[in-house]
């Protein structure tokens, strides 16, 4: 199949890059390295050095012998996005091209603009590129579990029966993003809702828990191929954080009480879950959406499960709560489905205590470039 990945630079973008090249599949990426930028701009820089994207596609091609195209470019630039529809001519298009960082959503004013603008006129570029050159193309996107928010009543798989007034019918499950990124994220939902309808779109929204992971297949062969690895505050997300802090002897930053609940999945099944919903299509004219996550912790349990992972490799992990910098619930109800991705195939890899040991022991071996500096956190939700 001809795929096209849009961020394909990112944590889950190049991973999935090279995961479905080395299954046969001809695959192009393009990326802005928009991430990388701000990045940059908040001194948030990743633990583990990444060549960018030519080099990364070179040394791929060296170790495994398949090759990823690459375009540099901004995938809200609809032209742009045109063109390499019409020359490509993808089955399927994979959309990472967010920025991932509800924090840096938070900042201010610029921050808040650089989100919206980015993620959603991404969304209605492609959707537009689709409709144009791509009418048969399965647009894969991923959302988050984040654009649910924390109801009080069970998260349903994207889709909701209603009854009122003595009549009944299904909509959208209510969304009560916690942040404007996360908000993005709503929007692109009923931006491909309104076009599903309208022009009889194949889409799949994937809505995924928090990710954790180093490592894939394909990197293990060769460092250089390994994913970006944020640990910070803006860009890291709470597992990874987690890892570096434990390796560096800093206290676990638990935000609040921790009782916060969410979904996580190891970075190995987010290629799992791109792939089945990628190979398993629906119908033209259906909006599919499919909860992706494994397993339910609250932040207490992550932590707790970290510390005794490193005490078991001897690092002495010690944990402290402190004052929440975002506007969340901290105590809530949380039971979210998410049935139709194991229906489909998946096989969950499990968070053990082997699983943070391994990754521990990989965050060990760039301890001398962990920055203090970025632990604490830098951006309060509630600062005005």
């Amino acid at each position: 199949m001809r795929v096209l990945i849009l961020g394909g630079d990112g944590y889950l973008g190049w991973p999935t890059a090279m995961s479905l090249a080395v299954k046969g599949h001809d695959v192009w990426v393009i990326d802005s390295y928009l991430r990388r930028r701000i990045a940059m701009d908040t001194r948030s820089e990743a633990l583990i050095p990444t060549p960018n994207l030519h080099d990364r596609s070179e040394f791929f091609k060296s170790v495994c012998g398949k090759k990823i195209g690459v375009t540099i470019g901004d995938c809200a630039d609809y032209r742009l996005l045109s063109r390499l529809f019409s020359d490509f001519q993808p089955e399927a298009v994979i959309h990472y091209a967010e920025q991932p960082s509800a924090p840096y959503s938070m900042i201010g004013y610029d921050e808040a603009r650089t989100t919206l603008n980015n993620n959603l006129n991404t969304t209605f570029s492609l959707i537009w590129a689709v409709n144009e050159f791509g009418k048969n193309c399965h647009i894969i996107k991923l959302g988050t579990m984040g654009e649910y928010g924390t109801p009080n009543i069970d998260i349903e798989e994207g889709w909701i029966e209603i009854a009122h007034g003595g009549r009944k019918d299904k909509f959208l499950f209510p969304r009560q993003g916690g942040s404007l990124y996360h908000t993005t994220k709503v929007l692109d939902t009923d931006l491909l809702w309104f076009y599903v309808r309208a022009y009889g779109l194949t889409v799949t929204d994937l809505m995924q828990g928090p990710v954790y992971g180093l490592s894939t297949a394909e990197s293990d062969y060769d460092r250089r191929l390994l994913p970006n690895f944020h640990y910070d505050d803006i860009f890291g997300t709470v597992m990874n954080r987690f890892l570096v802090q434990a390796v560096a002897g800093i206290p676990l930053t638990v935000y609040g009480r921790g009782d916060q609940i969410r979904g996580y999945l190891n970075l190995k099944d987010t290629l799992q879950c791109v792939e089945l919903a990628m190979n398993t299509p629906p119908a033209p004219g259906e909006l599919r959406i499919l909860n992706q996550f494994t397993e339910q912790f609250s932040v207490n349990t992550l932590a707790e499960k970290v510390q005794a992972a490193g005490n078991g490799l001897g690092l002495n992990v010690t944990v402290n709560h402190i004052d929440n910098p975002r506007k969340e619930m901290e105590q809530h109800y949380y039971n979210a489905k998410h049935h139709g991705l194991m229906e489909l195939g998946l096989v969950p890899h499990y968070l053990t205590e082997e699983v943070l040991a391994d990754m521990l022991k990989t965050v060990a071996a760039y301890k001398g470039a962990i920055d203090n500096a970025k632990i604490l956190p830098r951006v309060r939700w509630n600062s005005r």
